[in-house]
């Protein structure tokens, strides 16, 4: 049978991946990896970067380049069948990887490269890859006894099984709900375009003159921001927050109770295997942060300047539907939604008013045209290219006459796709030869798809996710390091990644940006005056409120891998934390942790306070912009060549300094966030 997945080309064949391909590819490629791996280590005891890296990156990128498309597929058109595949692979993958990371004839090859007199003539992004590798190895377990490299072993084979249960378990019961609903006054209050998205989803499955309600994001917020119903918001609610627990309506089912307790109980012994106290002081190794106490101060600073505002804003609101609306206990079904009755009576503003004015399209050039602007690159679409689905449209990315990057854009929600947003990695930019490997990215999204003959029109909330994805991809795409390691995002410590990402965000607030990124779908009008100075002004509206959210969940996340084992279970860490710093608690039914893929199932464990970290970062990093002109192209090549280009090849603190001309620091983030 001729294999999809074994074919070296330029981009995936999507198309041609089947289920059956998978699990023989990915076993084949391993097999012929590890003979390639001990011809290396067997070919001479002098090694150099040619003999010793150049060779590994390419059988690395042999294996990456055939799992990309299947993790990728696994995540956006899952069936039982590709998750049987994609499944059948991971103790595969866990088994070479740790076996790569444990080969201490391996490790020697590397030590004996870092302490020869060649390695003194390497460049200096050359000597962090060498670096990186050598701390790798270490945080791999090279240096442990034969029985606990076995320990360590089947503690990353079991993590690896454990995290991906808990991915589809939350897939799985965001998909086991539904709400059908037969009559449209039950959804008095939803805008027309939640309305024609049920009304769409209820067709699909064969119901006439009925609406359909689901867990989704783009059908679950608008229920919480705008359904004057408050049964079916507290309905809606409930289904949501008690989502793979034994809360709910389906208690028990794709439950992640015991997954999230094996999961933080494994990912303590492996620290303790390798002599940290605990996961967190072993996850802050490869970060930017340089202790635990240090994060913990970071955001409980954070917190203790943000709680006061938070707790005048939550007084505001329950005055509000007190006084309005004659509510006299305010339940967590109830906040969005008189949220955004007090933001409309306060700016006259919502986000469903300004869909009109953001069309898909329209964002996405204008988009394209303010990097343009700042940064010298042109993009062009792509259309004979092979992709997963339909929606699912391909860019080229040129400098001049060459293209220099590439990327998939997956706008909208649907069935069998996870949700949230996200980039990553199709292909990585590398030397192959003579020739360079094109970076390529995935950016994924769950948007308001079209519906009926009308073209998808985006809250301003989605067009900033849009933009946030895209720096995460700029970042991946324009960087000029050759070395996969360290090229685009790869090296860059977590809580550093952010920072392209949540900087890009900044053009969607900026009057500047908002008249490229907006025109009315129908006439072309731009944004009228009157709201965009609502949008403004409405910016930081409850800003105290969002920020001490965020910090709950990286808080949570942080002291439940520093303090594990000290008596407290899950819910008590989550049960403090919230004493501590919110201002809103939630019903005792909701499990929220138990959906939290960010930190049980994503790259976040003990990094979830990377996003308020690299915030820090990215407002600084602005500021230069407000000072200089925000389309100032000058400034833009320089955060450019400072940052973008540069991917992991040096600290990201000594890479903030070259741009920003000093440290970052904490002003500018509260400045933007309307904290004082």
């Amino acid at each position: 049978m001729q294999n999809p997945l074994l074919e070296r080309t330029e981009l995936p064949p999507f198309s041609k991946i089947k289920p059956d391909h998978i699990q023989p590819a990915i076993a084949e490629i391993i097999r012929d990896n590890k003979s390639a791996i001990e011809a290396i280590l067997n070919g001479t005891n002098n090694f150099v970067w040619e003999t010793l890296q150049v060779p590994l990156d390419n059988i690395e990128n042999w294996l990456s380049n055939a799992w990309s498309p299947v993790a990728h597929m696994n995540a956006v058109v899952n069936s039982k069948m590709l998750r049987d595949a994609y499944n059948a692979c991971l103790p595969l993958l866990s088994e070479y990887s740790t076996q790569l990371g444990q080969n201490t004839k391996l490790y020697n090859a590397y030590l004996s490269l870092s302490q020869s007199e060649e390695f003194q003539q390497y460049s200096s992004a050359q000597k962090k890859v060498i670096n990186d590798e050598l701390r790798n190895f270490k945080l791999a377990g090279v240096a442990l006894p034969d029985e606990k490299k076995k320990v360590y072993k089947t503690i990353k084979k079991q993590l690896s099984e454990l995290t991906n249960n808990f991915s589809d378990n939350v897939l799985d019961a965001t998909m086991a709900w539904s709400k059908l609903i037969t009559n449209v006054s039950d959804l008095a209050g939803l805008p027309e375009s939640a309305l024609a998205v049920a009304k769409q989803l209820a067709e699909a499955k064969g119901y006439s003159e009925s609406w359909l309600l689901t867990l989704d994001f783009p059908s679950y917020s608008p229920v919480m921001t705008y359904c004057d119903n408050r049964k079916i918001r507290e309905e809606v609610y409930t289904a949501f927050c008690t989502r793979a627990s034994d809360q709910g309506p389906n208690a028990g089912q794709y439950d992640n109770a015991e997954n999230i307790n094996k999961i933080l109980s494994l990912r303590h012994q492996l620290a303790q295997l390798l002599d940290f106290d605990n996961y967190a002081d072993y996850s802050l190794v490869t970060k930017m942060a340089d202790s635990a106490d240090s994060v913990i101060a970071f955001l409980e600073d954070l917190a203790d300047r943000s709680k006061p505002q938070a707790e005048k804003e939550l007084a505001e609101l329950k005055a509000y539907a007190k006084d309005v609306f004659n509510i006299e206990q305010l339940q967590a079904w109830d906040i969005s939604y008189f949220s955004e009755k007090l933001c409309q009576s306060r700016y006259a503003i919502s986000q469903e008013e300004l869909r009109p004015w953001f069309p898909a399209t329209k964002a996405i050039k204008g988009m394209l045209d303010i990097t343009s602007r700042l940064f010298g690159i042109q993009v062009k679409r792509e259309e004979n290219v092979d992709t997963w689905h339909t929606d699912v449209k391909f860019y080229d990315l040129y400098r001049g006459e060459n293209i220099i990057g590439r990327f998939y854009l997956d706008l909208y929600a649907r069935e069998n796709k996870r949700g949230g947003a996200w980039m990553d990695e199709c292909r990585v930019r590398m030397k192959k030869g003579g020739c360079v490997q094109l970076p390529v990215a995935y950016l994924t999204c769950n948007f308001t798809p079209p519906v009926g003959d009308q073209p998808a029109l985006l809250t301003h909330d989605e067009v900033v996710t849009l933009f946030h994805e895209f720096g995460h991809g700029l970042h991946h795409m324009l960087t000029k390091v050759d070395y996969p390691t360290i090229s685009g995002i790869n090296g860059v410590p977590w809580d550093a990644v952010e920072l392209p990402s949540q900087f890009l965000e900044n053009w969607c607030w900026e009057k500047e940006g908002l008249a490229l990124i907006s025109s009315h779908f129908e006439t072309g009008e731009p944004l009228p005056s009157d709201k965009l100075e609502k949008l403004l002004a409405a910016k930081n509206f409850q800003s105290a409120m969002m920020m001490l959210r965020q910090l709950e969940f990286s808080l949570f996340d942080f002291k439940l891998h520093k303090e594990y084992g000290n008596g407290d279970d899950v819910q008590t860490v989550l049960d403090k934390v919230r004493q501590d710093v919110s201002v809103i608690i939630p019903p005792e039914f909701n499990r929220f942790q138990n959906s939290f893929s960010h930190i049980f199932a994503g790259g976040y464990a003990a990094g979830y306070y990377s996003y308020k970290w690299a915030e820090v970062l990215s407002a600084d990093a602005f500021s230069r912009f407000e000072e200089e002109g925000i389309l100032n192209q000058k400034t833009g090549n320089s955060f450019l060549k400072e940052i973008l280009e540069q991917g992991g090849s040096a600290e990201p603190m000594a890479l903030f300094v070259n741009f920003r001309g000093r440290k970052p620091k904490i002003d500018a983030l509260l400045r933007h966030s309307g904290i004082s």
